[in-house]
């Protein structure tokens, strides 16, 4: 009620600004204030607070606090090797131990502290025991029963025993003076003789008094200690020894590619100066051996090589540390909204200097090295042949700079890498010349090289190719050349061995030559693959648009003549899950699916301008792609349109530059492409392009070699099931510019 009243009138607003008055502090209060405080004490309740009832507030709600752990396991077992099985863990206890250490005391009446007391009482002098225990200051009892004959004082002058009287505190200090002077014999003497025992074996209880008149000291127990212990230890000591210190710098740049450069031209300069300076005998001797300045370039390269391409490499990863990423882990999230269609991604470019004005003539994956891939740098136009070529190996680890440089006398036109011994790389010139170089030594002069009018192609090697080792182990290659002949090369000790395997001829086309005698045309090869089940059997493709299929058995017939292109056929390439599958490409705008011994082709695709190379994924049964004159790059999947390209994009200006040459990496989803300026250009596809088969639910066990090959089948099967009489038509459409 007072509370009410209290809010109700203005009585008690009153007393409060009265209070405030008079205490002096508030300088005089008013109603709002009482307000402001009056809101202050309110509660705030929630918006989300639940109004219970008064039963519900009344209601005890009991909680039971149990010394378990919850978070124990219970069932944890073990394996023991004694038992041989698993046996059940113990439980840890539910106390936690925060800290324990053992201590030295103990409590005056306990059993352990009595009888303690009682042997340094029967010895005379305290047990030399590590852990002596503290116990309290005993009487000696006289035999006589008088009290205050047997007095306690602690070693030293320590603690006196003191009576309530104060005379007798005077005599009891003037024995504890004369005590004094014989402290240091007494405690000699205490561990002999004078000790008093007492008689455990009499049953009595009666102690036995000490013979020797003086009285006994009991020692200090805190600061008992052997005699033993009383030598004196020498305090370690550390000796320093101050040299000179080592001389330093501090250096800070920019290190780039320029600079590196810079470094080696000083580096090397500074050698020549110190090497000219000393005159010792053993570096005089070294010096004749290099004198030649290339000599010393070479010896300085061999050294430093690895280190500058390893920072060289270092430097470049920093620099396209984006390209890098999207290298890798690139995944387009917009092909989910596009319907079976994809694109690409533009990665690193790659060139160099002295090949900007050559043609990319062929390109090739290292079959050991992924990221490493050879381009080969010629001209396209006869009328324009350079006086020089390159082949340049390229990674991805280095974009800048080419890992390996090897330079000729004439255009390198093709080129292939063993695939067992990854270092031997054999070259296609323009002259017909071939060649074969060792990675792994110098790359300026040729391991093998051909010689004489006789051991060489008349024209241009178009292609060329590693064949499977002979009988005997020698190495081989072959070539194609457009001279209408396919050569077979061996690696033998010191020379290269040539044989003729076919001379490459028209079908019923004998003329009649100068003199009157009948002569058959030649047809000049323009490419060569051979298959990748049977390595006797292979595929040829010539200038006049026809397709040979040949073996290195014999020469005097082809196996099958496939009426292929219109104009030369510039690449074959078979399918990777299917060897009986394989597409070619010409200049008459053709790109075309041919099955083995099958005249007319399964898919026909009209991509609108030359097709300079054409090559099967290695990640798909369906998936392939191709290169225009037009700087566009086409992808198809049989599997997902079979009437057109997935993906059409440019790469290059169609007016100033044109696409050349085109190859898949063996392991990453991406693919570099050439064109006619010298630069290689390396791009990633997006997901749509590379899709992987899913297996069916009851299938799962099956892997992606087997689905893909079932996949190409099914595809098959709805090409090669047509009516009688049934021709294929050309159901390409051409792309618009």
């Amino acid at each position: 009620m007072a509370q009410k009243a209290g809010k109700g009138d203005g009585k008690g607003k009153g007393k409060l600004r009265s209070s405030k008055t008079k205490g002096g502090e508030g300088g005089g209060g008013d109603a709002d204030d009482y307000e402001a405080w009056m809101r202050s004490r309110q509660l705030l309740k929630p918006d989300d607070q639940l109004d219970l009832t008064e039963a519900e507030l009344g209601e005890e709600i009991t909680k039971a606090l149990t010394p378990t752990n919850t978070n124990i396991v219970r069932n944890l077992v073990v394996y023991s090797f004694k038992e041989g099985e698993f046996v059940l863990a113990p439980l840890p206890g539910n106390t936690v131990t925060l800290i324990s250490f053992a201590g030295n005391s103990l409590h005056v009446d306990s059993e352990e502290a009595r009888r303690q007391i009682e042997e340094s009482d029967e010895i005379g002098y305290p047990l030399p025991m590590p852990n002596y225990t503290v116990v309290e200051q005993r009487e000696v009892e006289a035999g006589d029963g008088e009290e205050g004959e047997g007095e306690e004082d602690e070693d030293d002058g320590g603690a006196k025993s003191q009576k309530d009287d104060g005379g007798e505190e005077e005599e009891v200090e003037e024995e504890d003076d004369e005590e004094g002077k014989g402290t240091e014999g007494d405690e000699g003497e205490g561990e002999g003789e004078g000790a008093p025992r007492d008689d455990e074996e009499t049953g009595g209880g009666a102690r036995a008094v000490a013979v020797s008149s003086k009285k006994r000291k009991l020692i200090n127990q805190f600061n008992y200690c052997e005699r033993a212990a009383l030598t004196y230890t020498n305090p370690k000591r550390n000796v320093d020894t101050q040299t000179i210190p080592p001389p330093r710098s501090q250096y800070g740049a920019n290190v780039l590619q320029w600079v590196i450069y810079d470094s080696y031209l000083e580096n090397f300069a500074e050698q020549q100066k110190d090497g000219g300076k000393k005159d010792d005998r053993k570096r005089g001797m070294r010096a004749k051996k290099f004198r030649d300045k290339t000599a010393i370039a070479e010896q300085l390269n061999k050294k430093y090589l690895k280190c500058w391409q390893i920072l060289e490499r270092m430097i470049n990863q920093n620099i396209y540390d984006d390209i890098a990423h999207d290298y890798r882990y690139w995944e387009d999230p917009a092909d989910e909204f596009r319907d079976g269609e994809g694109n690409l991604l533009p990665l690193w470019k790659f060139q160099y200097d002295k090949t900007k004005k050559m043609n990319v003539t062929d390109i090739l994956f290292n079959p050991s090295y992924y990221d490493l891939f050879a381009v080969c740098f010629g001209s396209h136009d006869f009328m324009k042949q350079t006086n020089e070529g390159y082949l340049c190996l390229f990674t991805v680890k280095n974009p800048s700079f080419p890992d390996y440089i090897i330079q000729t006398d004439s255009g390198v036109m093709c080129c292939d890498i063993h695939r067992t011994y990854p270092f031997l790389a054999v070259i296609g010139l323009y002259d017909g010349n071939v060649a074969v170089y060792n990675l792994r030594e110098d790359c300026k002069e040729p391991l093998y090289v051909s010689k004489g009018v006789n051991c060489k192609h008349a024209e241009c090697v178009w292609q060329i190719r590693w064949g499977p080792d002979m009988p005997d182990g020698e190495v081989n290659f072959f070539s194609v050349s457009s001279d209408g002949r396919v050569f077979n090369w061996i690696l033998m000790q010191n020379k290269l061995w040539v044989t003729s395997i076919i001379t490459l001829y028209r079908d019923n086309t004998i003329v009649d030559g100068p003199d009157g005698t009948k002569v058959s045309l030649k047809s000049g090869g323009s490419c060569i693959q051979f298959h990748p089940v049977d390595p006797k059997i292979f595929l040829v493709g010539t200038e006049c648009g026809f397709i040979y299929k040949c073996s290195t058995s014999f020469s005097s017939k082809y196996l099958m003549t496939y009426m292929a292109h219109n104009m030369s056929v510039y690449r074959i390439d078979f399918n990777r899950f299917n060897s009986n599958i394989f597409v070619s490409c010409s200049g008459d705008w053709r790109v075309k699916v041919w099955e083995d011994m099958r005249a007319d082709p399964l898919f026909i695709f009209d991509l609108g301008a030359a097709v300079g190379d054409v090559k099967w994924a290695p990640y798909s049964s369906t998936v392939f792609a191709a290169v225009t004159t037009e700087g566009k790059v086409h992808v198809f999947d049989l599997n997902v349109n079979k009437y057109k390209a997935i993906c059409v994009q440019a790469v290059v200006p169609k007016r100033k530059n044109k696409l050349t040459r085109l190859a898949f990496n063996e392991k990453l989803a991406f693919i570099v492409v050439g064109d006619e300026k010298g630069v290689t250009t390396s791009l990633k596809l997006s997901p749509n392009l590379r899709m992987m088969v899913k297996p069916p639910k009851k299938q799962l066990y099956l892997d992606q070699n087997t689905l893909q090959i079932s996949k190409l089948e099914k595809l098959l099967s709805l090409v090669r099931e047509l009516p009688e009489g049934a021709v294929i038509q050309d159901a390409a459409t051409t792309v618009k510019s």
